[in-house]
């Protein structure tokens, strides 16, 4: 009898052990999926301060139910450890339930999700409206599993949820007053999500930020700009939008030529080059079917005359467009021999 209740206390003690680790790490994780919701990431360790007073309080019942379950003579802990054994044996497993089943969908959201086609390769509309949507309704279900959850724990617990539904109308009435910046982020990015305006994978200018969306959802938009700093803007405050990857782009190259050079041959060569580069194999799939547009002589400049040529692109491939074909046309400039203006001084002794 006495090595029966030996082994039935070693097993008690590693499934307290286990579902304590379960318990803490969970809740830690919680914390942290809470501070994705704060818009400073400075804030982020008040979120993990709470995490580690969580395996602190974990930590504490699991000594307190080991040393009643080992009949320790540590107090208060074995005292603690009574009173949570009767509670287990009342609440405690049908609390635990609960927590286990609201874990096991909050994973199964975003693995569920990963089902959902968002389409791949060639940069769309559709998958950008996808992608946008996809992060949405992960954010939504996530925020619906946890108050679900904390609804059925409440009430296991005993508490009124009903009337703590109806105090919480009252209370949020109040706070909803307090927290009308917060509504209105929810009321703008509804309307963006609802008119297509942007999507996780556009770039946008928005005030003085510019970026691609890395992340959306109904309170903010999070901006990745060139030097890899991330923006986080309330969507409140975005009155204005520049979307610089929507259904096609345009590259815009101005040309510059020096005086002396013959202005009608440099408008050939730029309009040739113009139109091998719309043909070359490996960067035809980055244009629309049109053509590219000569503009001609855009400026008469202190120091040249520019001359300006146009390419429509597919959406986010402008930049690499232009980029290619100034190299092209410094190399076909200097094969004509003709000059490119650069800042001089000329000295005129008396």
């Amino acid at each position: 009898m006495e090595e029966t209740g030996l082994w039935l206390r070693l097993l008690v003690s590693a499934a307290l052990l286990v579902v304590g680790f379960w318990v803490a790490r969970g809740g830690a994780r919680f914390f942290g999926w809470l501070a994705r919701f704060t818009p400073d990431t400075r804030d982020d360790r008040y979120w993990r301060l709470l995490g580690g007073l969580w395996w602190v309080l974990v930590g504490l019942a699991v000594l307190s139910l080991l040393s009643h379950v080992w009949q320790l003579s540590l107090e208060p802990f074995r005292a603690w450890g009574r009173t949570l054994f009767g509670w287990l044996g009342e609440r405690g497993l049908a609390v635990l339930l609960i927590l286990g089943v609201t874990s096991l969908a909050l994973r199964l959201v975003p693995r569920l999700l990963q089902r959902v086609p968002v389409g791949s390769g060639e940069f769309t509309r559709e998958q950008v409206r996808a992608q946008t949507l996809k992060s949405v309704l992960e954010s939504v279900l996530q925020v619906l599993i946890v108050v679900l959850g904390g609804l059925l724990l409440l009430s296991n617990l005993g508490l009124n949820v009903t009337a703590l539904l109806a105090g919480a109308g009252v209370v949020g009435l109040g706070i909803s007053l307090a927290a009308q910046n917060l509504i209105r982020d929810v009321i703008n990015g509804f309307f963006i999500l609802l008119e297509d305006q942007y999507g996780v994978g556009d770039v946008i200018t928005v005030g003085q930020f510019a970026g691609a969306v890395e992340r959306f959802n109904l309170r903010l938009t999070v901006l990745r700009d060139l030097e890899g700093r991330v923006h986080f803007i309330p969507n409140s405050t975005i009155q204005q939008v520049t979307v610089m990857s929507r259904d096609w782009a345009r590259a815009v190259v101005d040309v510059s030529v020096a005086y002396e050079a013959p202005v009608d041959r440099a408008l050939e060569v730029v309009r040739e080059e113009a139109l091998a580069f719309y043909h070359d194999p490996d960067w035809r799939p980055k244009f629309t079917d049109q053509p590219p547009e000569m503009l001609g002589v855009q400026q008469l400049a202190d120091s040249g005359v520019v001359i300006r040529v146009m390419f429509t692109t597919k959406p986010k491939e402008q930049w690499a467009v232009g980029r290619e074909f100034r190299r092209r046309i410094k190399l076909r400039l200097d094969a004509e021999s003709i000059p490119i203006p650069y800042p001089t001084r000329r000295i005129v002794q008396g």
